[in-house]
């Protein structure tokens, strides 16, 4: 009897769990290199014993990325970079181990390391953190990747592809974090300089926030009537009792 509220219930955790998804995509628009997160959902069927119709629920199966690239726009910074192809940047997660982001907004940090916006090592092609070595006065980064100064080279940024990039993990702090396999950068070239924008389009974000808004009011309404049939019916059993 209670059927229909539960369905009704399924929806209503999948829509909070979009608006959640969306709010956070507003509130990354002007993240350098964020990608917008679309939520993936599919109905769960569901046999009851004892009854002879099926039951259909909706299910939230997780979430993808939006991959198509954000704008760039030129910075001067020397040490800003921004990345054309589906490559991601290796940086040092707070636990040691390498995450990946797209954000390439890079600053020196006092004992001369490469850092991310939040205080993160970037990492070079081995896995270590990237020094600037002291009294360097000119840095320049080419396609490659590669860091010099004055003096020559000195690092290499590490710039890895995926052969799938849904399986990456979102971490928090614009990094995602995966088990799988690395490929070379063989499709990605680093612009110094410059940094990309996030990927989130305003419109659609609010369009799509008003449509989910939408649907959760109007599953509300159907789950009060529903619940005031059932009181209804309880009522008049029991005055008929």
């Amino acid at each position: 009897m209670e059927n229909s509220i539960y369905i009704g219930l399924s929806k209503q955790v999948v829509l909070q769990r979009n608006m959640d998804i969306i709010a956070n995509n507003v509130a990354n628009m002007n993240t350098n290199g964020y990608r917008g997160q679309n939520m993936v959902f599919s109905e769960f069927i569901s046999d009851p014993r004892g009854q002879d119709d099926p039951l259909s629920f909706v299910v939230d199966h997780g979430q993808y990325q939006i991959t198509d690239p954000g704008s760039v726009r030129i910075t001067e910074n020397p040490l800003d970079v921004s990345l054309t192809g589906p490559g991601f940047l290796g940086i040092q997660a707070p636990d040691g181990e390498v995450a990946y982001s797209r954000d390439g907004h890079f600053q020196q940090g006092l004992d001369g390391a490469l850092v991310s916006g939040s205080g993160l090592s970037v990492v070079d092609q081995g896995g270590s953190p990237i020094i600037i070595p002291s009294g360097t006065t000119e840095i320049n980064i080419d396609k490659k990747g590669v860091i010099s100064n004055q003096n020559g080279a000195i690092a290499q940024l590490m710039i890895v592809e995926f052969e799938d990039i849904q399986k990456l993990e979102q971490l928090g702090n614009n990094l995602y974090r995966t088990d799988a396999t690395t490929l070379p950068a063989e499709k990605t070239t680093v612009a110094q300089g410059t940094l990309e924008s996030s990927n989130v389009k305003p419109v659609i974000e609010m369009t799509r926030m008003i449509s989910t808004l939408r649907s959760f009011q109007g599953v509300q309404k159907i789950l009060q009537t529903e619940n005031e049939r059932l009181r209804g019916a309880i009522q008049k059993l029991t005055q008929g009792g």
